[in-house]
């Protein structure tokens, strides 16, 4: 079977199959195997009737890039985005957005979420994710019955069960597709200061020679021989041109820009200087003054050599022209954060990585089997390479044989569910169900499935509505919900998908005409501001409206414990003058903030402005929500949210 001139692989055809049964498919391949071409197919079949599309992503980048690719092949006008911060032509036939933004409408019953066909899931195996895997799962359970899905992963090893829950909460049939085999197979090796590019094995017998523990006398003391970090130089020259173009993964954005920076210096490459003006075409459309930033002084002293790198610290319109050039095959070496792995389909030759460990936000630890695939499935073109490379660099003191074997040899990590109720949730539940139909709606989580198999719906009352009737009452006390009904702050509420009673505390009450439009920026930001030990801030502004708006905020029982106001000192330094007017660039000075994050906050920043004036029919508070909004405009003029 052929479709888009391309000749279909047997996991292509059976979900093809299924879909034209209007089955919902999960499919479970390699990375880079085409998952996509299904949902391709989705929408080719249904491009002439009334039904929409909706495809849904994990990460905003994600999201902007499939709006791009379906807008050139589909026509704009057939294609719509919505972001949080950004919404375009809402009701077009195919809709992208991120998993949350599909989430929140469908919970909250939004009128726009009708004559639905398929909801197209990407990374389904986001579920695994801590912090938001209840996301995928709420947008499952409350999409209307008459909606089909497509699931689309990297191989997950319990997909089939994953599949029957749906087909037991949905009752539709769901077709499993998995497969293993990949177009471009890979092969894993590793790199060891010593031994150069090799085999784990190996790795693994010179750490265990009598002579690599030897310990010798140095001035009296006993001392064992140091052992020298790989490095990545070594590492590079020893690929040689051969196993060129290579992404090369640091989850370390400063390392990313470093590395780049000292490959170059290097001068390995010839110079290419048609890279330079397809990167300045680029920012033809960008204000003069990005010209100015460190992230665009590096990358014109290394793009000339082919030498790049991409994290989401850079802004949209610098990330698009690294996209573009790598596309080109102009770009030999790009260090790159995980974020490039997730569903931008650039592959590599090779895949290196930097180390098999990360940070997580807690404490450093392994990847796991996931992760590591999903990045090291990158390696390998279809068409052009018979096998990809995957190399992981090894420092020796911390390396661990049955760690790495298990890491880089098979993908074997189920997806678990992460579900838990939020307040968002209780508020929904309560607003448009009866009691009977919220015990329904909460025996239908994927973890009920897990835990009782075909018997979810026999799980014991107690354990199923603990968190509910917790949450229920703290919504009571403070008078979101009397009589089993939600109060008129309630209402406002439901309809804000974070910080939920805190904003409702504000902006639902007469505190907001209290506030002026800096008071309210300096309450939004602090809310959506994500700390870092690492981030450090020019003086603050300790001015009158601080002072008058922390003595509003103690004043309230729930307010005065909101921890995240604890951070209304350090971010005046930056929402001070965005209120006095300084634009995006006189703003970066302010602190070590990179780029892509000042953007990012204000991004979010507009996003819950937003949900405040979709919750809201007042028109003092949308009055002032529309000039928070424009002040954010003014000083992101020229700098594109999307991309």
């Amino acid at each position: 079977m052929k479709f888009h001139n391309y000749i279909l692989d047997p996991f292509q055809e059976q979900a093809i199959q299924a879909i034209e049964n209007n089955d919902s498919v999960v499919v479970s391949a390699p990375t880079g195997s085409g998952k996509t071409l299904i949902a391709d197919y989705i929408i080719y079949k249904h491009q002439n009737d009334p039904q929409r599309i909706i495809y849904t992503a994990p990460i905003k980048a994600l999201s902007n890039q499939k709006y791009k690719d379906f807008s050139q092949e589909y026509g704009a006008d057939k294609v719509g985005l919505m972001t949080g911060d950004v919404v375009i032509n809402p009701q077009a036939k195919i809709l992208i957005m991120t998993t949350e933004i599909y989430r929140n409408m469908v919970v909250s019953s939004d009128s726009d979420i009708k004559d639905i066909a398929y909801v197209i899931f990407d990374e389904i195996h986001y579920i695994n994710d801590i912090e938001r895997g209840y996301v995928w799962e709420e947008s499952i359970i409350y999409s209307l019955p008459e909606v089909r899905f497509l699931c689309l992963s990297a191989t997950i090893p319990n997909a089939e069960e994953f599949s029957r829950w749906i087909e037991a909460i949905k009752k539709h049939p769901v077709k499993t597709i998995m497969t293993t085999q990949r177009n471009v197979p890979l092969k894993h090796l590793f790199y060891d200061y010593e031994l150069g590019i090799t085999a784990l094995e190996k790795i693994s017998d010179a750490l265990n020679m009598p002579q690599y523990h030897q310990i010798f006398k140095k001035r009296g003391k006993r001392q064992r021989i140091a052992v020298p970090e790989p490095n990545h130089l070594d590492l590079i020259k020893e690929l040689g041109s051969e196993k060129l173009p290579c992404l090369f993964f640091s989850f370390s954005r400063s390392d990313c820009q470093s590395k780049a920076r000292e490959l170059a210096r290097k001068n390995l490459f010839p110079r290419n200087a048609r890279i330079i003006e397809i990167f300045n075409h680029h920012l033809q459309k960008a204000p003069q003054d990005i010209s100015k930033l460190r992230s665009t002084a590096i990358l014109r002293e290394t793009l000339p050599q082919g030498i790049a790198f991409h994290h989401a610290g850079l802004l949209p319109v610098i990330k698009e022209a690294i996209e573009d050039l790598f596309s080109q095959a102009l770009i030999k070496v790009l260090y790159a954060t995980e974020t490039f792995a997730v569903g931008i389909n650039m592959p590599a030759k090779t895949v290196c990585f930097n180390s098999l460990r990360k940070y997580d936000g807690i404490n450093f630890r392994y990847l796991n089997t996931k992760e590591y695939f999903q990045i090291a499935g990158r390696a390998g073109r279809r068409g052009i390479d018979t096998v990809g490379y995957v190399v992981s660099m090894i420092y020796r003191p911390t390396f661990s044989y049955q760690e790495y074997q298990r890491i880089t040899s098979k993908d074997t990590e189920p997806i678990k569910s992460q579900f838990r109720l939020s307040v968002n949730s209780v508020l929904n539940l309560v607003g448009q169900h009866s009691a009977e139909e919220i015990e329904k709606i909460l025996r239908l989580s994927f973890y009920s499935y897990q835990k009782f198999g075909d018997n979810y719906d026999k799980i014991p009352t107690k354990v199923l509505l603990s968190r509910y009737y917790s949450i229920l009452r703290k919504l009571k006390k403070f008078g979101y919900i009397q009589n089993y009904q939600l109060t008129e702050k309630g209402d406002f509420s439901a309809r804000i998908f974070a910080d939920e009673i805190t904003i409702g505390e504000i902006f639902a009450t007469n505190l907001q005409q209290q506030l002026n439009e800096y008071q309210t920026l300096l309450i939004i930001g602090a809310l959506v501001y994500e700390p870092r030990a690492t981030h450090k801030f020019e003086p603050g502004f300790n001015t009158e409206d601080l002072k008058n708006l922390k003595s509003k905020l103690r004043r309230n029982e729930y307010l005065a414990r909101e921890k995240k106001f604890e951070n209304l000192d350090l971010i005046t330094a930056l929402i001070y003058p965005l209120y006095q007017g300084k634009g995006f660039f006189d703003l970066l000075e302010l602190s070590n903030l990179l780029e892509g994050d000042l953007i990012r906050l204000f991004a979010q920043i507009n996003d819950r402005i937003g949900q405040i004036k979709k919750a809201t029919a007042n028109r003092q508070l949308l009055n002032k929500m529309g000039n928070c909004q424009g002040i954010i405009d003014r000083a992101l003029e020229g700098i594109y949210l999307v991309g």
